[in-house]
């Protein structure tokens, strides 16, 4: 089952909806929110509740040996440092701002950064992938929550401020008013999408 909560004054609403998955679905949400950490599959399955999505969902938890979890996991895709960066398969970004416990993460999808602002030379898709090829950009892992392999590239103080200036100077109105109150990122993190061939994974829930 699955629900979302919603609050109205003094009255919570929470449509439940019941769904049936096949448990390669069920690990396909897990690992989304784990990472391939067996320990951490064993015990969500175990305790019957996951929130995926900006929903919560419950089952009847069951017990699995080591076995049955290794081989899920086998299905899903492993880190792969040897994969070069290619910027034309990124498909979103997101500034990493702060650090520690202050950390946050704001993403930028390539549709909402492709567009140019008036007698502006470059879009702010443009200005995110020259910062990529000017400062290498390192892989750092593949993140099963969006189903790709991230790179990271690190940004000084002068280089971030430099970069956020460029952005907003360069977005539409949308996009800088997103930008508008950020502090200058520490990090620019970019996602390319795995090929099914790299890895099989089961569709997005919904």
């Amino acid at each position: 089952m699955r629900f979302t909560e919603e609050d109205a004054g003094y009255v919570t609403v929470r449509p439940v909806v019941k769904q049936t998955f096949r448990l390669a679905e069920l690990a396909d949400m897990v690992v989304s929110v784990t990472g391939k950490k067996a320990s951490r599959v064993q015990q969500i399955f175990r305790s019957g509740t996951i929130v995926y999505n900006g929903y919560r969902y419950w089952w009847d938890g069951f017990s699995s040996d080591e076995n049955e979890i290794a081989g899920l996991l086998a299905l899903f895709p492993d880190d792969d440092p040897a994969r070069l960066f290619n910027s034309a398969e990124v498909t979103a970004v997101s500034l990493e701002i702060g650090g520690g416990t202050q950390r946050a993460l704001v993403g930028i999808a390539r549709r909402e950064a492709s567009a140019k602002r008036l007698f502006q030379k470059r879009s702010p898709w443009e200005i995110l992938l020259t910062a990529a090829r000017d400062s290498t950009a390192r892989y750092e892992k593949y993140f099963h929550a969006e189903r790709a392999d991230v790179y990271r590239v690190h940004l000084s103080a002068e280089m971030a401020a430099a970069l956020l200036k460029q952005l907003r100077d360069a977005s539409p109105r949308a996009l800088r008013k997103k930008l508008a109150a950020l502090q200058p990122p520490a990090a620019i993190l970019f996602f390319v999408p795995r090929a099914k061939s790299d890895g099989a994974r089961t569709p997005p829930l919904e």
